[in-house]
């Protein structure tokens, strides 16, 4: 039995009280997982988890073991990043290298990104996910997760900025030949809005011009947490959405999509690269890091095309 890794799935069963999600968060059929606890139980000789058709938990022994087992495991991951770092200090990137990030983002500029990143380095294995979810770095497992926006802790994170996020209203010629095209923010109360459910301030939106400030409440007539749903709503004509130039620079350049209320500026939001703050960031992750800053600074590349520049 490899004892570490049966901690390391214990560890992850304990945190989700899941034989299942903490299968699909490992890579392991539930069998697997299964297996692991009980050849771990049976080398302690003791029972760790209460098990039922509808929850797992801690039995008395499993929550006095949970701490130091987790202290065990981090430690083994963190000798394991050293002897990673020696190597790549030597200018070999090698290993897993875990990023998060939007999945508009991820699919649109990251994944390219990442895949030239890795070329010059055949024995890195960069593990991208991507979710709208705000998934703490730390919690699960990330080496660097891409953001659009700040910290939720900064004594926990530290952020690098990667390249600026604009906000882009627009919708698709049809729509707006059967609605009318919005001449002031306040004009969107009577207008279909796309709206991401991720935004801070519920389903308003905020507009500036100069010195003036404008919050209106819209009519969220379609909703969704992902952005590229959002994406493919407002190219059927559904409505009005609130994008980002990343993610509707080819619509906007092709005309699919249409900008409005182009007088107006939507709130500037960043990109940004989080890591734990407790660490200085491996090479690896520092390099990947160095490599997006030169992709998109000090215009990142969408913004470039749409300036035609």
């Amino acid at each position: 039995m490899d004892q570490l890794r049966a901690m390391e799935i214990f560890v992850e069963v304990a945190r989700l009280r899941s034989f299942s999600e903490a299968g699909r968060r490992l890579g392991l059929t539930r069998a697997m997982v299964s297996k692991h606890i009980m050849q771990l139980e049976d080398k302690l000789q003791a029972r760790l988890l209460h098990r039922s058709t509808r929850e797992v938990s801690l039995t008395d022994v499993g929550q006095a073991y949970l701490e130091p087992c987790m202290a065990a495991v981090a430690q083994a991951a963190e000798a394991a990043r050293v002897v990673a770092g020696v190597r790549e200090a030597g200018g070999e990137l090698v290993g897993p290298l875990r990023i998060q990030a939007p999945s508009s983002f991820g699919s649109a500029w990251l994944a390219d990104a990442v895949a030239r990143f890795s070329l010059p380095h055949p024995q890195l294995t960069p593990l991208l996910y991507v979710d709208d979810a705000l998934l703490d770095p730390i919690e699960h497992g990330f080496d660097l997760t891409i953001r659009v926006g700040g910290i939720p802790d900064s004594r926990a994170l530290s952020l690098r900025p990667l390249a600026p996020c604009k906000g882009v209203l627009c919708a698709s010629p049809a729509y707006l030949e059967r609605a009318g095209r919005p001449a002031v923010p306040e004009d969107l109360a009577r207008h279909q809005c796309l709206h991401f459910s991720h935004l801070t301030d519920g389903a308003t939106w905020h507009f500036a011009r100069g010195e003036e400030r404008r919050a209106v409440r819209i009519n969220a007539a379609f909703t969704a947490n992902n952005g590229l749903v959002l994406h493919q709503a407002a190219l059927r004509g559904l409505g009005i959405v609130y994008s980002t130039t990343f993610l509707a620079c080819e619509a906007l350049l092709y005309g699919t999509l249409v900008p409005v209320l182009e007088d107006w500026e939507l709130p500037l939001n960043y990109l940004s690269a989080l890591y734990p703050a407790s660490r200085q960031p491996s090479p690896k992750v520092r390099a990947l890091i160095d490599f997006l800053v030169a992709e998109y600074q000090p215009i990142p590349p969408w913004d470039k095309a749409l300036l035609g520049v």
